[in-house]
């Protein structure tokens, strides 16, 4: 029996004609060492595998790679979890927050809440026990629903609210609720024996009206408090109007009594006596220029000085009124040279 052939090496030569046929198992070459033009290596037999035995070895992991798998693998599943979690428990509980609960966060409605105080106020201290059912009405068009219509009358006497000023709002720190000064003028009613009334003083009354805000508006919280409505002296650092110039003073004083009596009667007398520029409104003849009582400018600069005039005006009738301006001068030349101080600004 002749022994085995050796395979033939493959030339170069055969390498096109062995690439037109079917492609053949491809095999790791190991480089020569010796370049580029050594001759090839003859071709090793293909290794017979095994039954059972993978085509392929394994190569043992690093400790680093594993940890590295195990903790991203576990850190996906902790995120699913929670991520089942939160969304069941908003399928079973949402989040529903109450139509009425506001947030303090947006600053409060101050404009709304004098709006509401002020017809809230109007209507608390209106009364009339021949006519009982009217102040409920009318206290219900502010007051939170759900609250005491009455708001604390006892359905006797009468009297009338017509005319109020808000004031000052004070939110509370949470931004929710919040309390509005209201002056009110009230006039009284006497009884005269049974349900008949005399008119009484006119008053003004002062109260302080709880508010608070919902998601649709301001309302009424309460019925409002009295509080005392006291006269205040002037604080003790007034602004002081300066050192008083007496020689401008007497040299200006008639020019301050031809612009207040053109500043009684109209704008076109009134622009004839003011400093070039400016621009006064007169009172049009709703009074009368009485006297000048009063007249005193202050030290300043060159161009520009303070004055102030206590002025008598004329009403209807016998009737007088005092008032006291402060008044901007400045100093203008004319053509030919001559200098004068005319009103410049009113207040």
């Amino acid at each position: 029996m002749a022994p085995p052939r050796r395979p033939a090496a493959r030339t170069p030569d055969d390498a096109p004609q062995q690439a037109q046929g079917p492609r053949a198992p491809e095999r790791l070459k190991q480089r020569s060492p010796h370049g580029a033009h050594a001759a090839p290596a003859p071709a090793q037999p293909r290794e017979v595998l095994a039954p059972g035995q993978t085509p392929w070895s394994t190569e043992p992991e690093s400790s680093f790679s594993t940890w590295a798998r195990r903790f991203f693998r576990g850190l996906v599943v902790v995120v699913l979890l929670l991520a089942a979690i939160s969304g069941i428990r908003s399928w079973i509980a949402p989040n529903r927050v109450p139509q009425t609960v506001v947030s303090g966060q947006s600053s409060f409605p101050s404009d709304e809440a004098r709006a509401v105080a002020t017809r809230y106020a109007v209507a608390y201290l209106t009364w009339d026990e021949n006519n009982p059912d009217a102040r409920p009405a009318q206290v219900g068009l502010d007051l939170a629903a759900g609250l005491d219509g009455r708001a604390g009358w006892n359905g006797r006497g009468k009297q009338t609210a017509d005319v109020a000023y808000p004031g000052q709002v004070t939110p509370d720190p949470s931004g929710v609720t919040a309390v509005v000064d209201v002056r009110v003028r009230v006039h009284t009613f006497i009884r005269q024996g049974g349900n008949a009334f005399a008119a009484g003083p006119i008053v003004w009354e002062r109260v302080s009206v709880p508010v608070a805000r919902t998601s649709a508006r301001v309302v009424a919280s309460g019925p409002p408090t009295f509080v005392p409505d006291e006269r205040a002296p002037l604080p003790s650092n007034m602004p002081d109007a300066g050192k008083p110039d007496d020689d401008l003073t007497a040299a200006t004083e008639k020019d301050a009594e031809a612009f207040f009596s053109a500043y009684a009667e109209s704008d076109n007398k009134v622009s004839a006596v003011t400093a070039p520029g400016s621009t006064i409104r007169s009172l049009n003849g709703a009074v009368k220029f009485g006297e000048l009582k009063d007249w005193q400018v202050y030290a300043g600069n060159d161009d520009e000085r303070q004055a102030t005039a206590a002025v008598t005006w004329d009403g209807v009738g016998d009737t007088t009124l005092d008032q006291t301006y402060t008044l901007t001068l400045r100093r203008t030349v004319a053509t030919d040279g001559a200098q004068r101080w005319q009103v410049a600004a009113v207040g």
